[in-house]
């Protein structure tokens, strides 16, 4: 009973619902590690944003195990090298980890496992950052699925949410511990200049920031959840995503929360429902990439290999900067660089914007979420932008090319959202806020608004772009 069982976090950043958690700390002493490893490779490594995110949600763990008596041994290196020799320096007798699905983790876990094999050290995975294994859900011909609905359906159907799990009344120790290194030493806050400065008073990593956000959605927002989940001058999202991503919380417990409410409150079911299928859309991407592991570089429709996207840098600075001309792409970017996060129908729009009015590659667009949103998810970012871009599984058609002039007047008609992220405009009339270029010189002069000098023109117009785009698209034909 005194020999340790080593807990591997990995993207499971939390002690409740954790199934090898809870299987280690039955069995005696549990020494929880985390490895922090940065191999070669595009989307290898965590963006900046993330990092940060990674950094305090890190932090909050060290403070919960502290609680139970325990510990975080911090590691940083090669998983592949560094958990062999920590599991031969504690004497473990097996190592638990919650399962990962990304691109290369199945092989890296069958090398744990036969590394570990020949040392005489079980090697456990448990669920705990999906519903449904991507195994356990295929079409009747044993496939996986290529359209969300049928993918969906599927999964709602031969759904048995289960109670998530405690977290472990205590976590026994070891005899001695090893030696870990400082949380600061993996250097994953911004530096020189504290670009996240601030941060900290929109955001609370760890779980118990995740449990309050959930309250905070559970009470004041599902019930709208269909009619405001499109408005971004509201609070009418969950903003949970990077919780899920950094498994602060699961999404069991997430599931289970929403299920429980729309029994307790059966005129919600349908906003429930709405909210899940959101849900399901994580599931959906993560059963691709697993499927597909070339998703976050390739397009989907392989017939987009050829498309004749442009290569303008200085049209992706403008887009990247907020300085397109078109308000609510202009908001969505500022949004994103001064709270690592954008409202998802903003999302939609910039996306479209940039692939399919600037005809830049949805890469350049993955890469800079990547690099600048919080809850930056590999499956997530890839299927999303693929999706946008029209070549991506169950994508949106090549000729939906969004008007960001109508989006901004249908889904901010009052201008709330843009007033907030693009200030210099703050002062236009809600009639002229989505198209200044079009407002009268005395209406621009009376708001302070000059074009071309605190607010740029549009880069490009709207009806030549998308007409442009559609001559593109159309020229692939239907090979």
């Amino acid at each position: 009973m005194n020999s340790p069982i080593l807990y591997w976090f990995r993207r499971d950043l939390r002690l409740s619902d954790l199934p090898g958690l809870c299987a280690a700390a039955a069995h005696g002493p549990v020494i929880p590690c985390y490895i922090h490893d940065t191999p070669d490779g595009d989307y290898a490594s965590p963006g900046g944003a993330s990092a940060w995110w990674l950094h305090h949600n890190l932090s909050a763990l060290e403070a919960a195990l502290e609680q139970q008596g325990s510990r975080l041994i911090i590691r940083s290196g090669p998983v592949r090298k560094i958990l062999p020799a920590l599991v031969e320096e504690t004497g473990a007798t097996a190592v638990h980890c919650s399962r990962s699905y990304d691109p290369g983790a199945a092989e890296l876990e069958a090398q744990l496992h036969d590394t570990l094999a020949q040392l005489g050290v079980a090697f456990k995975r448990f669920p705990g950052s999906l519903l449904f294994e991507p195994e356990a859900v295929s079409t009747q011909a044993g496939t996986p699925f290529r359209v969300f609905t049928p993918f969906w359906r599927q999964c709602r159907q031969q759904w048995e949410p289960a109670q998530p799990l405690a977290a472990p009344a205590e976590l026994p120790h070891p005899d001695a511990w090893p030696e870990g290194m400082p949380l600061d030493a993996l250097q994953l806050l911004p530096t020189p200049v504290n670009w996240a400065q601030g941060w900290e008073n929109l955001w609370q990593p760890g779980e118990a920031g995740a449990q309050k956000a959930l309250d905070t959605f559970m009470h004041n927002a599902l019930a709208d959840y269909p009619e405001h989940r499109d408005i971004p001058g509201v609070d009418g999202t969950s903003r949970l995503s990077p919780h899920l991503h950094f498994g602060a919380l699961s999404p069991r417990q997430l599931a289970h929360v929403v299920l429980q409410h729309s029994h307790l409150q059966p005129e919600q079911q349908a906003s429930a429902d709405k909210f899940l299928a959101e849900l399901g859309w994580r599931e959906f991407s993560h059963h691709l990439l697993f499927h597909f592991s070339g998703l976050p570089h390739e397009s989907f429709n392989e017939r987009f290999e050829g498309f004749p996207w442009q290569g303008s840098p200085a049209a992706l600075k403008s887009w990247q900067q907020g300085q397109t001309g078109y308000p609510l792409v202009d908001a969505g970017m500022r949004e994103l660089w001064h709270t690592g996060y954008m409202h998802n129908r903003v999302r939609m729009v910039v996306g479209s914007f940039l692939c399919k009015h600037l005809l830049l590659p949805w890469q350049a667009g993955q890469r800079w979420f990547w690099d600048t949103l919080v809850d930056a998810d590999l499956a997530n970012n890839a299927c999303s932008w693929q999706w946008v871009a029209g070549c991506g599984a169950d994508a949106a058609p090549y000729f939906r090319v969004f008007n960001p002039t109508l989006q901004g007047r249908k889904f901010d008609p009052e201008g709330d959202y843009i007033r907030r992220w693009v200030p210099e405009l703050a002062a236009l009339p809600s009639k002229h806020i989505h198209e200044p270029h079009a407002a009268p010189e005395n209406v621009l002069a009376k708001a302070s608004v000059k074009l071309g000098q605190n607010y740029p023109y549009p880069i490009v117009e709207h009806r030549a772009a998308r007409e442009a785009a559609l001559t593109a698209y159309q020229s692939l034909g239907s090979k």
